[in-house]
């Protein structure tokens, strides 16, 4: 069985992460990556807008809320605006779907059930909401999903809160959805002990029951790129 590559990298800065999903997309694109990855994040405050951003999504002017000390970037990946910020666990699968199953909505669904697998784990009774992606609990949106998929290899990905400071949501309009109500592990569960290293743990193996392979830890030299070939071995 293939497995899929976990890489926690940590707490880093949004354009950091996003540059290196970027590289990643594009080596295994071209061939000179060859494993699936997931990228497991935390970010610092950051506002990201992806393609179907209304202008009533993002009341606050972005010069305002630079000003206020959390970044905006526009971004590939489809969907609303949304918010990343500490607390949130954030994933990143740089899978190629053509060894899956080519098909993006399914694709958008097994993240759904890796999440609703992993939250019921806590208790929580999640699931999905009609016409929209993501995943619900109580008719409260816990964790947010968007994807940019380039010949069938995916990045961008989704954001589970764990223990979000809920008031930052107050800032946008989250997913571009009025009147939606944030929520996360922490409210919905209430204090678990060693709650950020047991979410990533319950993702990680949900993803792997979701998409049938096993998941390793990998150490981050994993993402170095790959050694070009010296051009007198190329003659």
């Amino acid at each position: 069985m293939t497995a899929i590559h976990l890489v926690d990298l940590g707490r880093r800065r949004y354009g950091e992460v996003l540059e290196l999903q970027r590289r990643l997309c594009r080596e295994r694109v071209t061939g000179q990556r060859h494993e699936d990855l997931l990228l497991f994040v935390e970010h610092d405050p950051v506002i990201t807008l992806g393609r179907g951003t209304k202008a009533t999504s993002l009341p606050i002017p972005p010069e305002t809320l630079t000003a206020r000390g959390l970044e905006v970037f526009e971004v590939e990946r489809g969907g609303d605006v949304t918010l990343h910020a500490p607390g949130q666990l954030v994933g990143y699968p740089i899978f190629h779907l053509s060894h899956h199953r080519p098909d993006l909505h399914w694709y958008l669904r097994a993240i759904e059930e890796a999440l609703i697998e992993a939250l019921g784990r806590f208790g929580i009774q999640a699931e999905r909401n009609p016409g929209y992606t993501g995943v619900w609990t109580g008719g409260r949106k816990i964790a947010s999903i968007g994807i940019h998929v380039k010949q069938w290899v995916t990045f961008h990905g989704f954001a589970l809160n764990v223990s979000t400071a809920l008031d930052l949501f107050d800032l946008i309009v989250p997913c571009g959805i009025e009147g939606v109500t944030m929520t996360s592990i922490a409210r919905e569960a209430g204090a678990v002990p060693d709650l950020d290293r047991r979410v990533r743990a319950e993702v990680a193996a949900a993803f792997g029951r979701v998409f049938d392979r096993e998941v390793v830890t990998a150490d981050a030299a994993l993402l170095v790129p790959p050694v070009e070939p010296a051009a007198d071995a190329q003659r």
